[in-house]
């Protein structure tokens, strides 16, 4: 049997080759190019071949997969036959794919409000939750990168990225003046924000407020913000993350800052809803959809009146 991962694999090379494109497979599937070209990838190391040729006319399928591509065509247009015979068995659910940091640091501690106001209303985010995971795309697919102009996209809100630490560390960086309280501080990365234009690395955040740090590129790096984050709760240095997904940690005082929240930068990219264009006609859909907008206004909020204090 096929995992549902490899199947989600399988129909992101069967799209990409039959339109030719990952641009044009996204489309189709409701989620970014670089998603498809990651599910290929996924694919394709999985099996240890290479499954597509790019060339000037497109993306091909590379010499040997031609007969089980077309395999895969049938079995597709089979599977969304049937999906559509079944379409009316889903009820009040909605499956939703997003990053997993936002999910688990801010998505989830937010549902339950949504649950006591339609408690029929059942999720299955990421493939898990009280609805049944199901083949096929998503209603919503929450991610991370450049605003998209179109009215099945919203932007929920950008980041305010700024230096962050335990309680422990930002007592001990307090002692030393602002200029020099990284030198010889370990430095965690965070590689997230890493295709962000606004520039949100540790060099150029040195460079720019000119702080003396030698060899700021060095040290730990992740690409999961809750990774970097349980790095900086072992007291294992200062890292430099958003704020929009850690307003709890932050007035917990579970995380501090050792640096004024003037020092941050917003970010260009930020969290981008998009969904199905059949979710114009879905009522509990529309629904998520307007109270996940309201909950982000009020992060944006909190966001600028953070950052401007």
């Amino acid at each position: 049997m096929v995992a549902p991962s490899y199947l989600r694999s399988l129909q992101a090379l069967e799209l990409a080759v039959r339109r030719g494109s990952f641009t044009l497979a996204a489309e189709d599937l409701g989620i970014t190019p670089a998603a498809v070209g990651q599910r290929v990838k996924a694919l394709e190391d999985y099996l240890g071949v290479e499954l597509l040729v790019r060339g000037r006319s497109g993306i091909r399928a590379a010499p040997g997969a031609d007969s089980a591509l077309e395999h895969l065509r049938l079995g597709f247009s089979e599977i969304e036959t049937a999906a559509r015979e079944l379409e009316l068995q889903r009820g009040h659910e909605i499956h939703i794919a997003a990053a997993s940091d936002f999910v688990e640091l801010w998505l989830a501690p937010r549902l339950e409000r949504f649950h006591t106001e339609h408690p029929n209303i059942r999720f299955c985010i990421n493939g898990e939750g009280d609805a049944p995971m199901r083949l096929g795309r998503v209603d919503c697919e929450i991610t991370y990168g450049p605003e998209v102009d179109d009215t099945l996209a919203d932007l929920l809100f950008r980041d305010y990225v700024l230096p962050i630490g335990s309680p422990v560390n930002v007592a001990r960086t307090g002692k030393v003046d602002a200029h020099h309280r990284l030198e010889g501080f370990p430095l965690v990365h965070l590689d997230f924000y890493k295709d962000d234009p606004a520039g949100l690395s540790w060099p150029e955040w040195v460079a720019t407020h000119g702080v003396t740090r030698s060899a700021p590129e060095r040290g730990m790096r992740f690409r999961r913000i809750t990774a970097a984050l349980d790095a900086v709760g072992a007291n294992a240095g200062l890292t430099l993350c958003g704020l929009a997904l850690l307003a709890d940690q932050l007035e917990a005082g579970r995380i501090g800052l050792p640096y004024p929240t003037l020092a941050g930068r917003w970010s260009a990219h930020g969290f981008v809803a998009r969904y199905r264009r059949e979710s114009e006609s879905r009522r509990h859909i529309q629904r998520f959809r307007a109270w996940l907008a309201a909950e982000s206004r009020v992060t944006s909020a909190w966001l600028v009146k953070t950052a401007q204090t």
